[in-house]
């Protein structure tokens, strides 16, 4: 029962398909809250503490984006899924604009829902790790003392080299998973809140500048995992 600690809202009006969702979903060992509809959605939301929401867009009283906006005034951080009878553009941009992590029409293969919610929820958990540790602000890697603070980063007696926010927050992450892997989306989501093909070359550009300032230390490299992320190695 791997999955049995981790509750997921599930907000969908027609009856059939949310009931049968809701057992597949209660089958992998998931615990499932249906709401029929957006107003009963926010009202289980506010009463219960889930670890992902999976909305229907398309639902009567109030729809899925508006839910997702008023779930998201009550938590910034918690994963939103979108489920949509309507492949449209429009629909798809606006939902990652109020903050989705995903997005499903229907109809779909079940299997690839599952894959997806394991993906997102292993997402959050990584990122709820590395809030834990990034307590600490300041830290020593090879020959650089970094802080995070005032966004510093300084090498031996040479004058502190001022980060730009992003470089900063880069940086930082890849200092709490040093020698280990950061992965691409899990950067992406943390510091641009977007997994694009644009906000995926912006990191791209401001990997190349961390590692020229890293270049004074001959013993330390970013290294790129193809299809994966990044690794700050350090020997």
């Amino acid at each position: 029962m791997k999955n049995s600690n981790k509750k997921i809202l599930l907000v969908e009006d027609d009856h059939n398909f949310g009931s049968i969702l809701k057992e597949f979903l209660t089958l992998n060992d998931y615990d499932i809250a249906l709401a029929k509809n957006g107003i009963e959605g926010f009202e289980k939301f506010k009463s219960n503490k889930f670890d992902l929401c999976i909305l229907d867009v398309m639902m009567p009283y109030k729809d899925g984006f508006t839910l997702a906006k008023e779930i998201r005034e009550k938590n910034e951080n918690i994963p939103i899924f979108f489920l949509t009878a309507r492949s449209l553009k429009e629909d798809v941009l606006k939902g990652f604009k109020i903050g989705a992590d995903d997005y499903l029409t229907k109809p779909f293969d079940s299997e690839v829902l599952l894959a997806k919610i394991k993906n997102i929820l292993n997402r959050k958990t990584f990122i709820n790790s590395m809030n834990e540790n990034s307590l600490k602000f300041e830290y020593k890697f090879g020959k650089f003392i970094f802080n995070s603070k005032i966004r510093e980063l300084k090498y031996e007696n040479n004058s502190p080299i001022k980060l730009s926010p992003k470089e900063n927050k880069l940086l930082e992450l890849l200092v709490l998973n040093i020698n280990d892997l950061l992965p691409r989306d899990i950067a992406l989501t943390k510091i641009w809140r977007d997994d694009t093909y644009f906000t995926s070359r912006s990191m791209d550009v401001y990997i190349a500048k961390l590692r020229k300032y890293l270049s004074l230390d001959s013993n330390i490299e970013i290294i790129n995992i193809h299809g994966e992320g990044f690794r700050l190695f350090v020997k």
